[in-house]
């Protein structure tokens, strides 16, 4: 399996040539073991990925389970070994073209893979009900090495087409999942608590990297490196199509159920929308029941059921007669747009108190990230009015304006 050596960043900034700013994203312990091509460093770094793996496929198979069955389970690789786990590793060029020895290669991609926790940050997000969702981010290496399994491994893997987010088909996205709700009777919203903290280990081992496709050593690496300790981390390049992965089973087993009741299913992330005339309590406890067995919990707090007489939101969007943002929307931001034209951008931002939120370090407004905020509002508004003219009017002039602020 020889995948092309193209990544979407370039190794380089992190020391294509120069060990040292690579390692300085590791502990002084992997830096210890990094710089050893062939010596006790790699040996210490490959038992604890060994005894790693064991317990990770002790858990795989279940207690119990003898060694002769956890080998019959993985028959397609009978006759792999290490040299080959370790020849389809290099082949998906992790750490992208670069001139270190293989063993170096490998070096590092142990101690990521046996430290991975060491390497994120977390980052708290405010969200709009006044809680916080706290993102994973990797550090700079531990990102490129997951960005090139997103590239060179998991984007040749197929979802579920109710699957909406995270895809880059013309038919998935906002709009897209939005408007195979519009004009009907009724709407059920459905959301799944904490989401990705739900998807542990196993599951991705299982759904992302699955025997079929990779031997088990190799899918324990990939995983480990994907995965925040036993879960899917949010913050994580891999992270989204990982999970798109994990809920194929479900998206396939729903759209089929539904089909036959004459409902229309799809996700977007986390949360599931249905539509149709049906029984809101039959299609919640199918939902609901399936979930479970997967390990998933409902949100109770975020279902939403919605008739026609009400107005109806799929991702944002309102879907009664036609998808399109709100008219409350719309309304605010051709205010915001009008003040800025007839006051100029600074003005308005201190006439209106948000100019503390579009500061530069010296205390400056900086009136082009706000004409940027700007744009990219009036471009959504767009996406579902590309005919109105005051919009795209809009959108000519905030270009404009951005230039003169660079």
């Amino acid at each position: 399996m020889i995948l092309p050596k193209s990544a979407a960043l370039d190794i380089s900034q992190y020391g294509k040539y120069n060990g040292m700013q690579i390692s300085s994203f590791l502990t002084r312990k992997e830096r210890l073991w990094l710089n050893h091509e062939r010596t006790m460093g790699q040996v210490f770094l490959q038992q604890d990925f060994d005894r790693a793996s064991e317990r990770i496929i002790d858990s795989y198979y279940g207690a119990g389970v003898s060694a002769a069955k956890k080998k019959a389970g993985t028959d397609l690789w009978h006759y792999c070994t290490s040299r080959h786990c370790r020849d389809m590793i290099l082949s998906f060029y992790l750490l992208g073209e670069n001139d270190w020895p293989e063993d170096k290669i490998m070096n590092c991609l142990y101690a990521l893979s046996n430290h991975g926790e060491r390497h994120y940050k977390r980052i708290p997000i405010a969200k709009r009900d006044g809680t916080v969702r706290t993102l994973l981010a990797p550090d700079p290496l531990l990102k490129y090495v997951q960005k090139n399994i997103l590239h060179h491994v998991l984007e040749g893997l197929s979802v579920s087409g109710c699957a909406m987010a995270y895809r880059k088909q013309p038919s998935s996205g906002i709009v897209c999942n939005a408007a195979k709700h519009v004009k009907k009777p009724l709407i059920l919203k459905l959301d799944i608590k904490d989401f990705f903290g739900s998807i542990p280990f196993k599951m991705v081992l299982s759904r992302a990297f699955p025997v079929q496709y990779f031997p088990l050593e190799v899918g324990v690496l990939l995983t480990s490196l994907c995965c925040y300790g036993e879960y899917l981390p949010q913050g994580a390049p891999t992270s989204p199509m990982i999970s798109n992965l994990v809920m194929k089973p479900f998206d396939e087993f729903m759209a089929d159920w539904c089909s036959g009741q004459n409902i229309s299913y799809s996700r977007y992330c986390d949360d599931m929308t249905f539509s149709g005339d049906f029984d809101v309590r039959k299609v919640r406890r199918r939902a609901e029941g399936f979930l479970h067995s997967m390990g998933f919990e409902l949100n109770p707090d975020k279902t939403r059921v919605l008739p026609q007489s009400s107005r109806q939101t799929v991702t944002g969007l309102v879907v009664n007669d036609r998808v399109q943002v709100t008219a409350l929307y719309r309304r605010n931001l051709r205010q915001e747009v009008h003040y800025c034209r007839r006051f100029g951008v600074k003005e308005h931002l201190l006439r209106s108190g948000k100019a503390e939120r579009f500061l530069f370090p010296d205390g400056t407004v900086d009136c082009r990230r706000y004409l940027q905020v700007l744009l990219g509002k009036v471009q959504y508004v767009r996406l579902t009015r590309p005919e109105d003219a005051w919009f795209l009017k809009a959108e000519e002039w905030l270009k404009e304006a951005g230039y003169r602020y660079s």
